[in-house]
């Protein structure tokens, strides 16, 4: 009996948490470094296991090019790279047709002689942490480890183990052979445990100001993170060819709460750009451009709405009105004698690389444009219009607070539930083991007298008691 009440308490006390439907996404093998003409595999997992994730990514060369755009072999929702090649070296991750996104993955590719064997994911704070410096050789070599350029320690295996992980220890690693030289910088994220009684229905909106993708050498930009509840706590990092995971002012950047303004930004400050919590949970990421030239393309750094109007600016310093022709993926769509060129109506065949160009200023950098979805509601049946005083919130803000509503029941109610029987427990072991029980005997029927006149007398109600 104990026993039995011991588990249901302990079912019913275990800490819920409401998901989001994200993916993850997962490198075979397992490390962020790769020699060239090495083979990686990248999937996209969500929890359903449902399909309609496409692996991108961000290189020097291209932005949020797909798989088979030019790299990769798709299967389903997994990128296979068989010959992989330095220009293969950037940031990945895994996205819906809703423009939802993973968590993104820095891949380096070396044409050296030495990498860096370390986890691509955030290791969990308190788990060990182990990392190896391997040769094309692959024989074990007396190696020197660094962190954000400072040494560590050498070891003659070639290994370097840390026990316990903490968050001091997150940092930029590298190592070094005397014998074949060194390997490529890796960012090594630790992360805590997760806060099992988080209900959150989705993580955070990075906002831009002002709202477009590419800028001018000497421009000024704030970015912030913003989320449901409003709460602190989150930090903006960045991805750059010089550096990766870098957060707002470490070197960058002037950080105000949840928010970092660049006051003067210069074409390194080119890269992806995200927020992130101390949970490693992290928000959609956005592509930044900083031009050295006398052209930019004004569009919207944040995925457009199917159906939406799209509106496309080719700005000159002088921000005087230029006739420009407009490109996407390298081909002609046509010139406009303002400058201006609009899409009433965006479809899912407008996504794609978009630069324009002007025959006095010179051409701008690309930009990908991405269409999202529209989520899909249910309609409601014909009826006549109610009030406008009485017009119902918008479907998706309802569904969100019913969503809501749900995560809070589902996570507090088992505790209501527990507390209940730990009360009844308490008052049974204070009252003893002994309930007397009553059962009450209804009085016998008119047919039961006729059966033997001589028990007419007997009582019409007997009560009895059982010792249990």
């Amino acid at each position: 009996m104990k026993t039995s009440l011991l588990k249901l308490l302990l079912a019913l006390t275990t800490p819920l948490h409401c998901t989001s439907n994200s993916a993850i996404l997962t490198v075979s093998p397992r490390r962020s470094q790769f020699f060239e003409g090495d083979s990686v595999s990248l999937s996209c997992e969500d929890e359903d296991r449902s399909a309609g994730w496409t692996l991108r990514r961000n290189t020097t060369r291209e932005t949020r090019t797909l798989c088979r755009d030019g790299w990769g072999e798709q299967s389903g929702s997994t990128c296979n790279i068989d010959h992989i090649v330095p220009q293969d070296s950037g940031v990945y991750w895994c996205e819906s047709m809703e423009a939802a996104a993973s968590q993104s993955i820095n891949l380096t590719v070396s044409g050296g002689s030495v990498i860096l064997q370390s986890p691509v994911l955030p290791v969990m704070e308190g788990d060990p942490l182990t990392l190896s410096c391997q040769s094309k050789q692959d024989s074990p070599l007396p190696a020197a480890f660094y962190k954000d350029g400072s040494l560590i320690r050498t070891e003659p295996g070639g290994h370097m183990t840390i026990l316990h992980v903490s968050r001091s220890d997150e940092g930029l690693y590298r190592c070094n052979t005397s014998s074949h030289g060194e390997s490529p910088s890796s960012w090594i994220s630790v992360t805590v445990l997760l806060s099992l009684m988080s209900c959150r229905t989705n993580q955070v909106k990075l906002n831009l100001s002002p709202n477009r993708s590419q800028f001018f050498r000497g421009d000024s930009v704030s970015l912030s993170c913003e989320d449901e509840d409003r709460s602190a706590g989150w930090t903006l990092r960045r991805n750059t060819t010089r550096r990766t995971r870098t957060q707002c002012g470490d070197g960058w950047g002037r950080p105000s709460g949840s928010s970092c303004t660049i006051s003067n930004m210069f074409p390194h400050d080119s890269g992806v750009y995200w927020c992130e919590s101390m949970e490693a949970a992290a928000s959609q990421s956005i592509n930044l451009t900083v031009s050295g030239g006398s052209v930019i393309l004004q569009s919207p750094v944040l995925p457009v709405m199917e159906g939406d109007p799209l509106t496309l600016s080719c700005q000159s310093k002088q921000d005087s009105p230029l006739p420009a022709a407009f490109y996407k993926d390298g081909s002609l769509i046509r010139t406009e004698p303002g400058g201006h060129m609009t899409i009433l109506h965006v479809s899912r065949s407008d996504e794609g690389l978009y630069r324009c160009n002007t025959s006095s200023h010179g051409e701008s950098p690309s930009s990908w444009i991405s269409v999202t979805g529209k989520p899909t509601t249910s309609a409601p049946p014909p009826s006549s219009a109610p009030p406008p005083s009485s017009a119902p919130p918008p479907v998706s803000s309802s569904l969100h607070l019913v969503f809501r509503l749900l995560c809070h029941l589902v996570v507090f109610c088992p505790y209501f539930i527990s507390t209940g029987l730990m009360v009844s427990l308490y008052r049974h072991r204070a009252t003893g083991n002994d309930f007397p029980v009553s059962m009450v005997m209804a009085p016998p029927t008119q047919a039961e007298q006729g059966l033997d006149d001589d028990y007419d007398d007997i009582i019409t109600a007997v009560t009895t008691e059982h010792q249990f």
